[in-house]
């Protein structure tokens, strides 16, 4: 085995190092974007995973209208000449300029001249009381089949049970949060049950029931109200989604939501899509934060810190175009940043001045369910099934990678005709035997986890 002791890694040449922590959509394009801007520079990127993760299309993975696969998209495969390391980064040393990480079998560290941060944020699972044991976040493809897991699993349980409340209690999922994630999860998570019930007769007895608990007025706060209001009515009209507006959770236990109206919901699986707090990364640098992201001056570059530099959700870029606040956390600005970012640092190497970041977003859009779709695109407020193909379109065309567009097309027109699949995925080896097994997959697919007493519902 490989010494586990710290390795440097050295370059006797002279040309600039440029090491990018996270693979992202901020991260892989700055990455992309250097290889032309800086022909002779050694780059490096930095990832905990080897592939890059479209988030905005996890919640189809959960309704089953894609496949995981489709959602990602290798590193190595995106970049030509940039080195990608899948590793964990441990620590950074500004004041040596270097950064350490370790794989499977040992731990290096890596000379740089150049520090892009792009390593994004993680799920706050401690807003609410209760939140870190019993809610599912959706930041990864782990978290997206996990839930899928967990519905599936619902739905097998509730159709074996002849008790009503416990049949109720398990068909029964609360979604806290009303923003875009919210609202796609929730809108397919109801599609899916919709189209599954035909194979989960007994279990029709008690019908599936979906709730979005929204702390603010109306839903997608990002886009206008009418719009908000507009797909409230879709997603109880059509989809049968119960929406809670002006109200939050207070505690959440294993038997469901506590709400601040002295309510409450039992249900048998709460997703959260709310909350984000910085990387542990960001927490220890010496730099000045803003609401948990680092501050950064127009250019990106980290005041304070020679050398390093700042995208994505992990720093509070200033907009020019907007006088000067931050970029909201979205895949539409982290795209735009990683390429500004790398025309800095070819300017920073030439000696010529930096450019501020500035971009006016094109549109905002959020599915809603049922092949229906809200969106204000250059000041239009549009709603229904032409917004839900714009959506599909603008998704499709920053999907990385030819051949996985062409995956995502075919499996897109694939789910327009034919029913979900339903198959419960188990990741069980082979190896193991049998007591094991089932005490793994029910620690880690959620399958039977003890239910509720039977008590009615007191909301």
């Amino acid at each position: 085995m490989p010494d586990a002791s710290s390795t440097p890694i050295t370059d006797p040449s002279c040309r600039p190092r440029i090491v990018i922590i996270g693979g992202g959509f901020a991260g892989a394009t700055a990455a992309k974007a250097l290889e032309r801007r800086l022909r002779s520079a050694e780059i490096h990127l930095l990832s905990a995973e080897n592939h890059l993760t479209y988030n905005p299309l996890l919640p189809e993975v959960v309704g089953a209208s894609v496949l995981p696969g489709h959602v990602v998209a290798p590193l190595r495969q995106m970049v030509r000449r940039a080195k990608v390391h899948q590793v964990q980064v441990t620590g950074i040393d500004t004041d040596a300029r270097c950064v350490q990480f370790r794989n499977s079998s040992e731990t290096s560290r890596l000379d740089y001249d150049h520090l892009v941060l792009a390593c994004g944020s993680r799920a706050n699972l401690h807003m609410i009381p209760g939140m870190a044991e019993h809610t599912l976040p959706l930041k990864t493809v782990g978290d997206a089949l996990y839930l899928r897991n967990r519905v599936i699993a619902r739905l097998e349980d509730a159709e074996l049970t002849e008790n009503p409340t416990l049949r109720r209690w398990l068909k029964t999922f609360v979604v806290i949060g009303g923003g875009f994630s919210g609202v796609e999860v929730a809108g397919e998570i109801s599609d899916f049950l919709t189209e599954s019930q035909r194979w989960y007769r007994q279990s029709q007895l008690e019908p599936a029931r979906v709730v979005i608990v929204h702390g603010g007025p109306h839903l997608l706060p990002e886009l206008p109200e009418r719009l908000g209001r507009f797909t409230e009515r879709k997603l109880s009209r059509h989809g049968g989604v119960e929406v809670r507006l002006g109200t939050r959770s207070e505690a959440i236990d294993a038997q469901g939501v506590t709400l601040n109206r002295g309510s409450r919901i039992d249900a048998g699986t709460i997703v959260s899509t709310i909350g984000t707090t910085a990387n542990r990364l960001i927490d220890a640098l010496p730099a000045e934060k803003q609401r948990g992201r680092l501050r950064v001056e127009a250019d990106m570059s980290v005041p304070g810190l020679p050398g390093v530099w700042a995208i994505g959700d992990c720093a509070a870029v200033p907009n020019s175009r907007a006088d000067g606040a931050p970029c909201p956390p979205t895949a539409q600005f982290a795209l735009r940043q990683g390429p500004q970012l790398a025309a800095n640092i070819a300017r920073h190497e030439r000696n010529e001045p930096t450019r501020a970041f500035g971009y006016q977003p094109k549109g905002l859009m959020s599915a809603i369910g049922h092949n229906r779709a809200v969106a204000r695109v250059f000041g239009i407020n549009l709603s229904g099934f032409i917004p839900w193909l714009l959506w599909r379109g603008f998704y499709l065309l920053y999907i990385p990678t030819l051949a996985r567009k062409a995956r995502l097309y075919l499996e897109w027109n694939w789910a327009m005709f034919f029913p979900p699949d339903i198959a419960h995925l188990r990741f069980t080896r082979t190896v193991e035997d049998s007591s094991d097994e089932v005490s793994q997959d029910q620690g880690a697919q959620g399958v039977t986890e003890r239910s509720p007493s039977p008590v009615a519902e007191r909301d």
